[in-house]
């Protein structure tokens, strides 16, 4: 046996106050298994790894009861069967990133910003194998990078990591992970942030790595699809406790807890095509939707040209083409899904409308005014009916700025709001509609979740009131059922507002559910484009066919196959 969770207790200690994160756990994972960890944010899934790996702050957390056996693997090839929970700290750091390595879920504040992508690999390598020369080290990272389907990886070897996507950001973790082919990977929604084809490839590659190496998997995953492709054995955690477990197909097909029925009925695929009907209470008085006769938005042959220099002059040599003449219409009140893999062109095109970004040549017309060719101050009146949810909360939100700092500062630059106690009553309904407690407002972002911090992020773009917003993987990081309450909110938003959404995701599930059309990017042009139901069930694009087919799937039958072969993966 792997790794054996004895009775696990993780408290956590703040603000005076004690908090059970984990409570009474306990599983095991043989070698060559994959165990999932499923549930919402904040139910223990990740402190549970985090203590497994004994990665938690000293200062703020302790294990009042509990034992987390491990099989250290020696460099002569003996077992030698060790309590993480009682090894000294140096033994621990032997063991960790080379037996026992962790994919995180937030990349960007995992990386650092001052290193390129191949240094740290390089980093890790060295730590581990100090007999590899740097070299061989170098040559082995950038092994890593082709491995996880990084394009040019003896380029991106020199890349920094804000010059990466969101999910090639992501697959840059998983190669520093699995650099020094670990026993153990804890692996923390390692694919929430990549696009279905990608995802499929670093799937199958974890499977391929598992199978050579006879490598545990413990995979936290909100995402059943995945779950049925990957494990054999699942866990449902809530409020720090495992509150059902057993076989994938027996837990998906016959749930017994009604928390894990709600769950499952929380999946887009589950979802009930609608449009929501109920009245959402406004943070401010909205006017009736008006029935716009041209589009809300419209793009023409929009361009975004990136140069590449090169030389001791830094002279232009070349331009990266990542939006190469889209032309698309967002009517008022409708939801346009922008799909595509990482590195399409998708949050370029995104941030270009709101004019984040430059456009290099093309219009975008916004109300019918050109806004294209506007200079920063003449963009301002439109900044707040135009918004952006970001894709990575974390570093999208200020650190040092509680949260009704953040809600509050928007609504005070644009005149919302007599004051700040108005602002704050307006900021709270707001956190009301994204399912968040009263006392979030004075708390910190480091205190949330990350699927918490995504609803903050949320409700931020929401405040200002306004009618068209730019959502960014918004739902990415939530687990299923506060994914299903967002995406209810937005449609409830929609119907009441008038509101306009353009909609950046790879999840295909969340689209059929959400979108009145779709859009299909793929090297920085839309492929296909037309209503939603037309597009997932008919599509006419090789490479639309080829992303749908990727689609992770609650496949019945392959998982009793993994239970028929003894719970091993096989490839």
């Amino acid at each position: 046996m792997l790794l054996e969770v004895k009775n696990l207790q993780t408290h956590l200690r703040a603000g005076g106050e004690t908090v059970k994160a984990v409570d009474d756990v306990s599983f095991h994972i043989e070698r060559g298994e994959t165990f999932c960890l499923v549930g919402e944010s904040g139910s223990g899934k990740s402190v549970s790894a985090l203590s497994v790996i004994q990665l938690l702050p000293r200062d703020i957390s302790s294990h009042p009861g509990g034992e987390i056996w491990f099989e250290d693997r020696q460099p002569d090839g003996r077992i030698e069967r060790v309590d993480m929970l009682r090894l000294s700290e140096e033994r621990r750091r032997q063991i960790r990133g080379s037996r026992i390595s962790m994919i995180f879920q937030e990349p960007m504040t995992s990386l650092n910003p001052v290193f390129t992508v191949g240094d740290q690999i390089v980093e890790a390598l060295r730590l581990h194998r100090p007999e590899m020369g740097d070299a061989e080290a170098r040559e082995r990272a950038v092994a890593a990078l082709a491995q996880v389907q990084i394009p040019k990886p003896d380029e991106r070897f020199h890349e920094f990591p804000h010059r990466l996507s969101g999910g090639q950001r992501q697959r840059v973790m998983i190669a520093m992970a699995m650099a020094c082919e670990p026993d153990l990977l804890i692996a923390d929604e390692p694919t929430t942030a990549l696009d279905v084809t990608v995802q499929a490839e670093i799937l199958r590659l974890m499977r391929e790595l598992q199978e050579k190496n006879g490598m545990g998997i413990l995979f936290i995953t909100h995402d059943f699809g995945v779950v049925a492709q990957m494990a054999r054995r699942l866990a449902v955690m809530k409020l720090g406790k495992i509150v059902e477990t057993g076989e994938v197909k027996k837990v998906l097909t016959e749930p017994q807890h009604p928390y894990t029925r709600q769950l499952i009925e929380a999946l887009p695929e589950n979802l009930r095509k609608r449009r929501a009907s109920t009245v959402i209470e406004s943070p401010a008085t909205v006017e009736p939707p008006r029935i716009a006769e041209a589009p809300l938005v419209d793009l023409n042959d929009v361009r975004i040209h990136f140069p590449v220099r090169k030389g001791l002059m830094r002279r232009v040599v070349d331009h990266v083409r990542a939006v190469d003449g889209v032309t698309l219409s967002i009517p008022q009140g409708q939801v346009l899904a922008l799909v595509g893999e990482s590195g399409c062109g998708k949050t370029t095109l995104g941030r270009g409308i709101l004019r984040l970004q430059d456009i290099t040549s093309g219009s975008v017309r916004f109300e019918g005014e050109d806004i294209s060719t506007l200079s920063p101050r003449e963009m301002r009146p439109f900044r707040r009916r135009m918004q952006i949810i970001f894709q990575d909360p974390a570093s999208s939100l200020n650190p040092r700025m509680t949260v009704a700092g953040a809600l509050t500062e928007p609504m005070a630059v644009h005149g919302i709001g007599g004051s700040l106690e108005e602002r704050l009553h307006l900021a709270q309904q707001v956190l009301d509609q994204v399912q968040l407690p009263a006392d979030s407002l004075w708390r910190y972002p480091h205190e949330f979740s990350g699927g918490q911090r995504q609803r903050i992020g949320i409700a931020r773009a929401l405040v200002l009131n306004p009618s068209f917003i730019v959502c960014d993987e918004v739902t990415s990081a939530l687990d299923v059922s506060v994914q299903a309450e967002i995406l209810q909110i937005l449609l409830a938003l929609k119907a009441e507002r008038g509101l306009t959404l353009l909609f950046i995701t790879h999840n295909i599930g969340v689209v059929e559910y959400l979108a009145d059309t779709m859009a299909v990017m793929y090297q920085g042009r839309v492929v296909e484009y037309g209503p939603t139901e037309q597009v997932s069930n008919r599509p006419r694009d090789d490479y639309t066919r080829k992303l749908l087919a990727a689609v992770p799937r609650l496949d019945l039958a392959r998982i009793s196959h993994r239970s028929d072969t003894g719970g091993r993966i096989t490839a």
